[in-house]
């Protein structure tokens, strides 16, 4: 991938998000659409963004029964999404089943950790042992299911890298230096991320609420 930038793009009007997307089209690979923008614009909202001509990355974190997910992810065929997101801890079969029921050109990827977690967190949740060690489980987990990736934070990509030599990495997250962190939790900065693994950098707020979008976009791939 030449530029692993994905643009967060979670607006609540539509035409706000074609006219940023079409901002930062040659700034950026692809565009990531979330469970915001999904809710508010369904479908046609993800068709028409993808009309702008670059991959769209669907972050819908799918968690349900495996029939469920398998329904869900072959019903978002015609979307023809570059990448889809399930949660891993969904477990073993409802991953494999999603798998099964992706596009061929859709890369699933399991979400291990949320970024806006940290270890006080997922103690709280009743999961024991850190937040790496727990990173690392699901990262197995989705490999030996099948998928093609997982999601993880900048401080875990390294590890899963090392174990998962050609997986396909997600990291949110991301903070150029000096940014504000907001309701993030572990991050790295976007050339950090690349240089551990990174096959994908999901970067948001840094770039979407810039006074310049096209410039704050062009800033951040010039770091990597």
């Amino acid at each position: 991938m030449s530029n692993p930038i994905y643009l967060a793009l979670d607006v609540p009007r539509l035409r706000d998000g074609i006219d940023l997307a079409k901002k930062v089209k040659g700034h950026v690979g692809g565009i990531k659409l979330g469970l915001e923008f999904f809710c508010a614009h369904g479908a046609h909202g993800v068709h028409m963004i993808g009309q702008i001509g670059l991959p769209i990355f669907l972050d819908l974190k799918l968690y349900d029964i495996p029939n469920t997910v398998a329904g869900a992810m072959y019903a978002i065929h015609q979307l023809e999404p570059s990448i889809v997101t399930v949660h891993a801890s969904g477990g073993r079969a409802m991953l494999e089943d999603a798998k099964a029921a992706a596009g061929e050109n859709t890369k699933v990827v399991g979400v291990t950790m949320l970024t806006s977690m940290d270890q006080r967190d997922l103690e709280r949740t009743g999961v024991s042992g850190s937040a790496h060690d727990h990173v690392l489980r699901l990262a197995e987990l989705s490999h030996d299911a099948g998928l093609d990736g997982i999601v993880c934070s900048g401080h875990e990509v390294k590890a899963v890298h090392d174990q998962w030599k050609d997986g396909y990495f997600v990291v949110p997250g991301l903070r150029p230096a000096g940014s504000a962190v907001g309701d993030q939790k572990r991050v790295v900065t976007p050339r950090q991320a690349r240089d551990d693994g990174a096959s994908v950098l999901v970067i948001g707020r840094p770039i979407s609420r810039a006074d310049d979008p096209a410039k704050a976009a062009r800033e951040i791939e010039a770091t990597l």
